[in-house]
């Protein structure tokens, strides 16, 4: 019987033709591989190959793939706007004819062992391949990008690779190989370069925000094309068909661009933006509160870094730190993201643990299964800020290696970023502290408070920002 598969291996390089074409000759070298599509993107910095043929074929042009691209692409040196944690970042296989979803899951495992005998690459499983529930979710897994992940590797055991040993390539980093169905990718590019209007588009649409079952959205910004853009994920078209998302994008559009310019008799433009939060923030209740406070304090840090450093690479006088203040401004991007992310997680990580306390305890039954979810729901609750504190520890380590490249007039915003950064880390750290005192397993807390310390040993040694 005939057997078909897919495969489309995304590689992080979009600017390079000849690494493309080196990429797409090594993988279709194979006997039996037909390339059915190539994409470049300049802004994304990114290439999607499309192939098929027999399951075997595939698998070893994907292979070859793997390992071209590990020659290829340093990810040390890589920028663009699509998040990523490896040179071959992931590796999808699709079933099409005469193979189920469950063969692809199997060659998926076997073609993640191979990248890392063959290669010395970590590799993680996901969607169909997840070998955890977590890792479901692409998005769980690329969490901090290349950069985040390099770090958290050595640490946290929960961020290790499913195949290989607990740290990233030095150039290639991690590959992501899964099993999945189609996937409908399409982006909508808008006719403004106010990638907040694509954020706020994008969060209405997925469904890890509330949107369409299915559906995974995020705003990007095209700075070569001075647009913004939707792009958008349909990873399952048979439960949610293509007119659902389409819908929701028009109505959404149609929102956003209507509550752009709108100004209040009391607020101004900027403090308009600011007041629905800051009002969420004044009410009297649990969430949210001083956690999502610190987070929202850091994702400001990352934003006015990100205008240091993009102003500063304008400036004649800094032109020979324009590679250097270009990798900062995206590198912060990508942080500020994750902050602005985790206001929400941390609020959500709270309610969790009061939506615990609320379980009944009318027996020894009920309230011993009331107590195992408290304790887990303030697990949750203390590890989200501590992901914030060394995010944003990072963050104002990053910044202070900017001081000697910015621009002078632009020190005081930076050394601004740098004390809303020092205070949302330690906030995010008074939280950390604040969930321990609740929780009974001492391994646990003793770890989580070693690592708190390790983060205040990082503040208190650098240099404080001073003004100029």
């Amino acid at each position: 019987m005939k057997r078909l598969i897919e495969c489309v291996p995304n590689f992080s390089e979009g600017r390079d033709s000849a690494k493309v074409d080196a990429l797409v000759g090594a993988m279709s070298s194979v006997p039996g591989v037909y390339v059915l599509d190539r994409e470049m993107d300049a802004d994304h910095n990114r290439s999607v190959i499309t192939l098929a043929g027999e399951p075997d074929a595939v698998a070893e042009a994907a292979l070859l793939g793997v390992g071209k691209a590990m020659k290829l692409i340093d990810l040390t040196k890589h920028t663009g706007a699509h998040p990523r944690v490896g040179a071959t970042d992931v590796v999808p296989f699709i079933p099409i004819d005469g193979v189920t979803i469950e063969d692809c899951v199997a060659l998926a495992r076997r073609v993640g062992n191979e990248i890392w005998t063959r290669y010395r690459i970590p590799v993680f499983f996901y969607e169909a391949a997840a070998t955890r529930p977590e890792r479901v979710n692409l998005e769980n897994v690329r969490r901090g990008q290349f950069e985040g992940l390099r770090e958290e590797m050595k640490k946290n055991l929960d961020r290790q690779p499913d195949v290989g040993e607990p740290k990233v390539h030095p150039t290639a980093g991690v590959t992501v190989v899964g099993a999945r169905k189609f996937l409908i990718a399409y982006n909508v590019n808008l006719n403004t370069s106010d990638v907040s209007i694509a954020n706020k588009i994008a969060k209405a649409i997925r469904f890890s925000s509330g949107g369409l079952r299915y559906v995974k959205s995020m705003g990007v910004e095209l700075k070569a094309r001075n647009l913004a853009q939707v792009s958008i994920n349909l990873t399952d078209f048979e439960q949610t068909p293509m007119l659902s998302p389409a819908q929701v994008f028009e109505n959404k559009l149609a929102d956003a661009l209507s509550d752009a310019p709108v100004m209040t008799a009391k607020d101004g433009r900027l403090a308009g933006l600011a007041r629905p939060f800051l009002d969420a923030l004044a009410a009297p209740s649990a969430t949210p509160g001083g956690g999502s406070a610190s987070a929202f304090a850091a994702a400001l840090a990352a934003s006015l870094g990100q205008m240091v450093a993009g102003l500063s690479r304008k400036k004649k006088s800094q032109a020979a730190y324009v590679e250097q203040l270009s990798a900062a401004l995206d590198e912060m991007r990508r942080t500020a993201d994750e902050l602005a992310e985790a206001i929400d997680r941390d609020a959500e990580s709270y309610d969790a643990v009061m939506v615990a306390f609320k379980l009944p305890q009318g027996n020894a039954e009920e309230t011993a299964r009331r107590e195992a979810a408290i304790q887990k729901a303030t697990k949750g609750a203390a590890e989200v800020p501590l992901q914030v504190a060394e995010r944003t520890v990072a963050l104002f380590e990053r910044l202070g290696q900017l001081e000697g490249i910015v621009a002078a007039s632009m020190r005081s915003d930076l050394h601004v970023a740098r004390m809303m950064a020092d205070a949302g880390a330690r906030g995010a750290l008074a939280n950390v502290e604040i969930n321990l005192d609740g929780l009974k397993d001492p391994t646990y807390v003793a770890s989580m408070r070693a690592k708190a310390a390790a983060l205040r040993q990082r503040l208190g040694d650098a240099p404080r920002a001073t003004s100029a």
